[in-house]
């Protein structure tokens, strides 16, 4: 949830592409690899920097969003070039009443034919959020951080209680910024509706999520640098899980007894260890 006053189109234009770029530099976006939305319940001027409308059908109905505005990548778009050009790279949609279409701004220079071919996963996981929390903010990042992703390769790192007790216990930074932990998707076609649903039932559960074999979702209802923290902080993990197969598994982590206590000190609430 989102205070006012509520940031203007332009402070969420720098703020997204602040996110990609970052994305970039922690090499988790790769070419046009992964994409980022946010979905917004106040009203803020579009035609200034979008003017030209158009109507579209959205992948599912959100009735309870009408009047909504998302913003999101556009398909084949380089996360890291939206600080340069937001408007290039990025695309309005304001929900219509009736939540089944959808008017879709865009900028003269736009570079993209259409959004991002996962946006009906974003658009899934936007409203489950929003309807059931309430809230009026809510930012998603796909990514594709290599070390989370090679571990989604390795059969024992496929299940989540096994995932989460390894991945968490190189810093203390972990369990306190990631409490319930990462959730975990069997590998499912990019684009698809049973992916869209695994999305929407494990970001439930879970802040940041991966996609067995693919990358990760991670999401944020207060900003989407947070989303992007998120992101960071599990492919931190991963990278120290890494180092540690590569050293022969030499390196102990932190003892359940110590994440405990850490969780006690700074009023965690978690049940993973």
């Amino acid at each position: 949830m989102i205070e006012s006053p509520y940031p203007e189109l332009d402070d969420l234009l720098k703020m997204m592409g602040e996110a990609g770029r970052h994305l970039a530099e922690i090499e988790a976006s790769e070419g046009a690899a992964g994409n980022i939305s946010v979905c917004l319940r106040w009203q803020v001027e579009l035609r200034t920097r979008f003017p030209v409308i158009e109507e579209i059908e959205l992948p599912q109905p959100v009735p309870e969003l009408a009047g909504a505005t998302f913003i999101v990548s556009g398909s084949g778009r380089r996360l890291r070039e939206i600080i340069d050009e937001p408007t290039a790279n990025l695309a309005c949609i304001v929900v219509n009443a009736g939540g089944k279409t959808g008017k879709l701004y865009t900028a003269y220079n736009r570079r993209f034919e259409r959004v991002t071919s996962e946006f009906n996963s974003h658009l899934a996981v936007h409203y489950d959020q929003l309807v059931s929390n309430q809230t009026n903010f809510h930012a998603i990042i796909h990514a594709q951080p290599p070390h989370l992703t090679y571990l989604s390769h390795v059969p024992r790192y496929q299940d989540e209680a096994y995932l989460n007790t390894h991945l968490l216990r190189w810093q203390p930074e972990l369990i306190i910024n990631l409490p319930e932990g990462v959730g975990f998707i069997p590998f499912r076609i990019p684009s698809s509706p049973e992916l869209m649903a695994g999305n929407v039932e494990s970001l439930r559960k879970h802040r940041i999520v991966i996609w067995a074999k693919h990358g990760v979702m991670a999401r944020s209802d207060v900003s989407v640098k947070r989303a992007a923290d998120r992101v960071e902080y599990a492919e931190t993990a991963a990278k120290y899980e890494y180092l540690n197969l590569s050293a022969g598994e030499i390196g102990e982590g932190l003892s359940v007894e110590e994440i405990q206590a850490i969780c006690k000190t700074f009023n965690v609430q978690q049940n993973i260890f």
